[in-house]
This record gives C-alpha cells, structure tokens and sequence, in this order.
C-alpha cells in the first residue's frame, strides 16, 4: 500500500497527511488493534497484486480538507467509488475530468430542483469540502471491481469515532444519512443538538424513493442560518 496508509503493525498507523487536530481525537483508534489488523490486510492485498482505491496519498482526503472545528454538515457515503480514476478520498465525489456516477447526478438533480442551480459541469465536491462540508465514507477504501468489498474490516471503527468527534464537538451540525447503512448512525446522534437528516440512497435504484425531492440542502441551510454558522454554498465553481 502506499506510504501514506498502512504503517507496520508494530507502529501505529499515523497517516502523515492527517491533520494534527485529527490525530489528536483519533491516535488511539489509529494505533489499536483494529486499525492494525486493516494495515496489515491493505499491505497483503496489494502484495498480491489487488488494486485499492482510492490511491494511498487520497485516502484520509475528506479529513484532510475539512478539520473536526469546521465541520458544518456531514454527508455520509457508503465506501468509495471501485472504479478507475472515480475515488479520491471525499464521499459521493469524483475527480474533475471523470465522468459523473448516477448517485452524484441524482445529488445534482436533487439540488438543481431543491436550490434552483445550475448543473454543475463538473463532479468535483472538494468546495463543498473546504467550507465545512465532511464528506466520509464508512469505509475509507475499496477493492477495485468490488462494491463493499473492505466493509466490516477495521474502518468502521475508525469512521465511528470520527462521527463521534464531531458529534462532541459542542456546535450544531447538520448529519445528512442517505441509505440504510448511513443510517444506522441515527442512533449515535440522538440528544444532541443536531439536525439529523435521512433519505433514501440517491442510487438509481432508490433514488424515486425519497431522495430526490427531499430538500434537504435547503433544510440544512435554514438550519445552519437559525443556528448562526452560515449556509453552505452548494454551488461547484466550473
């Protein structure tokens, strides 16, 4: 694996492009055995000849972009795109030059008819990142060709206490949880005074559900006005 993620197991997994106020909330989830045993198994997997996206160096993107004390909304994924060129470490969000996914169109289409935008040229969320926008994955990497394919082994646990620290943080936070997966998170968020969220996956296959015409963009910037923190501009710069 690339430098950037698994450290060897007798070290403890200390991403050099995460933040310092992320290593501080979350070095002891990163040196735990969990996160041990998933450096080990990223390493042996790339061993064999297995590819893994999104690239290393990308991986911890979406917190890298957007520090716990920033975090405004969270916009919860699934794992990362699995194929070619798509991942880039930020949740729903697809390098510029690459072709937009049908989830991320259905997320446009969701916005042009809840905010009146324009349909963005481009699938790019890195705006939405920086200003304040956590866009995280449940878990963080993915076999090529192979949809869920690193679930239950180890990231999870790193992704709940992200969750948690920003849950503790002490500001209002708008948590959007699309699918069922992402919202099995609901539990871990009710008491606090956050606006909590949830729709339907905008997958194809569960968008006519009740993702598309859930307004929740617009909710969560009535929200974050009320709350005095400032809407997000929703809006991606060509």
């Amino acid at each position: 694996m690339d430098s950037e993620l698994p450290a060897p197991a007798e070290r403890p997994l200390n991403p050099p492009r995460l933040r310092p106020e992320w290593l501080e909330a979350l070095g002891d989830t990163l040196s735990g055995p969990k996160m041990q045993g998933l450096a080990r198994f990223l390493r042996d997997e790339k061993a064999l000849g297995k590819v893994i996206y999104p690239p290393g160096a990308e991986i911890f993107s979406a917190l890298q972009l957007t520090p716990p004390e920033a975090v405004r909304v969270v916009i919860l994924g699934q794992d990362p795109y699995h194929g070619p060129g798509q991942a880039h470490g930020l949740s729903f969000s697809v390098p510029r030059g690459v072709g937009i996914p049908p989830s991320l169109r259905n997320i446009f289409k969701e916005l042009q008819r809840d905010l009146k935008l324009d349909k963005p040229s481009h699938g790019c969320l890195s705006h939405w990142a920086e200003q304040g926008v956590l866009l995280l994955n449940a878990s963080l990497t993915v076999e090529s060709g192979r949809a869920g394919s690193h679930q239950n082994l180890g990231w999870e646990v790193f992704t709940d206490r992200v969750i948690a620290t920003v849950r503790d943080i002490g500001k209002p936070i708008v948590f959007m949880l699309w699918g069922a997966q992402a919202r099995k998170t609901v539990g871990v968020l009710e008491g606090f005074d956050h606006c909590i969220l949830t729709a339907p996956h905008p997958s194809p296959l569960s968008a006519h559900r009740g993702f598309l015409g859930c307004g929740h963009f617009s909710q969560a910037n009535a929200f974050l006005d009320r709350c005095g923190r400032g809407a997000i501009d929703w809006s991606l710069p060509a």
